[in-house]
C-alpha cells in the first residue's frame, strides 16, 4: 500500500477549495478640488498593486472626490468581499483618522478595521529625504554651512494635539537623517506657518533653509507652503516607492494587531498607546536647533 506523508490524496474529481481572498486594502485619501490629487492617488494605487499582485486595492475619499469612502465600502460588500482594512493616506492622528474613518468603518456593511496613519515612520522619512534631494538639497559642506542650515517640514495642520505630536516626531526623524534642525510648520489650524518658521530660523542665523513638503499630492496647501519657501522646496511625496511600501506596511500591521472591528471610539490599529519619539532623537533635535 502506498504511504502518503501527511494526508490521503484528494478523491478523483474533487477540486480543492480555493483560498479565501485577502481583506481588501482601502486607501483613504482626503480629497481635493485639484484634479492632480486624484490622478496622483490613482498612480500610487497602481504602485501598490504592482508590489502585491492579487491584493484587492481600492480608493475611497473623505470628501470632495469620488468615490467617497462609504460608497467604496458599499461596493466592496456588494461584490462579496469578506472584509477590508482602511489605510489612511494621511500623516498623523487628526480628526479624520481618529473619528471620521473609524465612523465609516463602524457603519460599513462588511467587517472593516482602520490602520495607522502613514506617520511617523522611517519609510516616510525615506520619501521626504528623497524628494528634498531631487529638489537640490545638499548636505552641509562644513561646520559653518551646518550652523546656517535648516529645514522646515510643511504639513497640512490640525487642531488635534496628537496630530501635531506626530508631525514633531516626523521632524525629529528627518533631522536625525539630515543632521540639521527640522522645524514643523503648518498650512492651517496650527502654528507656526512656513513663513513664521523661516523667519524664526533666520533670526537664529539659519539662512540656508529648505522646505520639505509633507503632502501627498499637489493642491492648495502644498502650493501655499511652496510659495512661502525662501529657496529649495521639495515636491509632494506622491508616488514615491516608499509611499507604496508604507501603505502595505500599515495594512500588514493592522492585520497583525489583535483588535475588534473599528468603531467610533476605537483607536486605530496599533495606536492604542502612542509611541513617543526616541529620546535620543528628541535630544539630537534640540542639540541641532541650538548648535
Amino acid at each position: 500500500m502506498t504511504a502518503y506523508p501527511s494526508q490521503y490524496p484528494p478523491h478523483p474529481g474533487v477540486r480543492p477549495r480555493p483560498a479565501a481572498p485577502p481583506p481588501a486594502l482601502v486607501v483613504v485619501a482626503h480629497g481635493s478640488r485639484d484634479p492632480r490629487a486624484l490622478a496622483t492617488a490613482l498612480r500610487l494605487l497602481e504602485r501598490v498593486r504592482a508590489l502585491r499582485p492579487g491584493l484587492p486595492v481600492h480608493l475611497g475619499h473623505i470628501e470632495l472626490n469620488a468615490p467617497l469612502l462609504p460608497d467604496t465600502l458599499d461596493a466592496l460588500a456588494a461584490s462579496g468581499a469578506g472584509s477590508a482594512v482602511l489605510v489612511p493616506l494621511l500623516f498623523g492622528r487628526g480628526h479624520h483618522v481618529t473619528r471620521d474613518i473609524p465612523d465609516a468603518a463602524a457603519a460599513a456593511p462588511l467587517p472593516a478595521r482602520v490602520a495607522d496613519p502613514l506617520g511617523p515612520h522611517p519609510l516616510l522619512v525615506d520619501a521626504l529625504h528623497a524628494r528634498l534631494t531631487e529638489a537640490g538639497w545638499q548636505p552641509p559642506r562644513d561646520a559653518d554651512d551646518r550652523r546656517r542650515s535648516a529645514v522646515v517640514l510643511a504639513a497640512a495642520g490640525s487642531r488635534a494635539p496628537a496630530s501635531r505630536a506626530d508631525t514633531e516626531r516626523i521632524a525629529a526623524l528627518l533631522a536625525a537623517r539630515l543632521g540639521v534642525p527640522v522645524v514643523p510648520a503648518y498650512a492651517s489650524a496650527a502654528a507656526p506657518t512656513v513663513t513664521e518658521a523661516v523667519r524664526a530660523l533666520a533670526a537664529r542665523g539659519r539662512t540656508r533653509v529648505a522646505v520639505a513638503s509633507c503632502f501627498t499630492a499637489p493642491g492648495r496647501f502644498a502650493a501655499e507652503c511652496a510659495d512661502a519657501a525662501p529657496g529649495t522646496v521639495s515636491d509632494p511625496l506622491g508616488t514615491h516607492p516608499a509611499m507604496a511600501r508604507l501603505l502595505l506596511h500599515r495594512y500588514d500591521q493592522a492585520l497583525r494587531t489583535p483588535a475588534p472591528v473599528a468603531g467610533p471610539a476605537t483607536p486605530v490599529a496599533g495606536s492604542a498607546t502612542p509611541v513617543a519619539a526616541p529620546a535620543a532623537l528628541v535630544a539630537a533635535q534640540a542639540a541641532l536647533a541650538t548648535a
